[in-house]
């Protein structure tokens, strides 16, 4: 496994739920299924999401956006990941509810470096602690339209 990458660098097109599963295995992929219908259902006809190949480095990944960066998942070797970047008003926001969420987020969050474009956040979605996270993070970067 010494050079092989993590992250779904073979393929020519996006990838497949059949690829998604071999990659990130079944338990991953029930995360990713959540937080796609999370948004598919919270913020309809809002999002087309749009697979993006990032080269043999990063490979494929799935981004939402509207106008701005909603949230990109990332699917690796049986892991499933999210990045969910924060812009300054959106970092205050985060800042005012954070005690509502996780030690483990909120550690993360506070640990995550703030660069001039944002604070990129990366969170392994492996829990159901997580996923309730991630809703309310993704609430801060758009409220939900039901």
């Amino acid at each position: 496994m010494k050079n092989e990458s993590l992250r779904i660098t073979d393929s020519p097109s996006c990838p497949d739920m059949h690829k998604l599963e071999d990659t990130m295995g079944t338990k991953s992929l029930g995360f990713w299924k959540s937080v796609t219908d999370f948004i598919d259902k919270k913020y309809p006809e809002v999002f087309l999401p749009e697979w993006i190949y990032g080269g043999k480095k990063h490979g494929w990944v799935l981004r939402y956006k509207k106008n701005k960066s909603f949230c990109t998942l990332v699917p690796e070797k049986n892991s499933c990941k999210i990045v969910i970047v924060f812009g300054a008003e959106e970092r205050e926001k985060t800042e005012k509810i954070k005690n509502s969420l996780s030690r483990f987020t909120a550690d993360r969050y506070d640990s995550t470096e703030t660069f001039r474009d944002g604070k990129w956040l990366l969170l392994t979605v492996d829990s159901n602690e997580i996923l309730k996270d991630i809703e309310i993070l993704l609430n801060i970067k758009r409220k939900i339209k039901i």
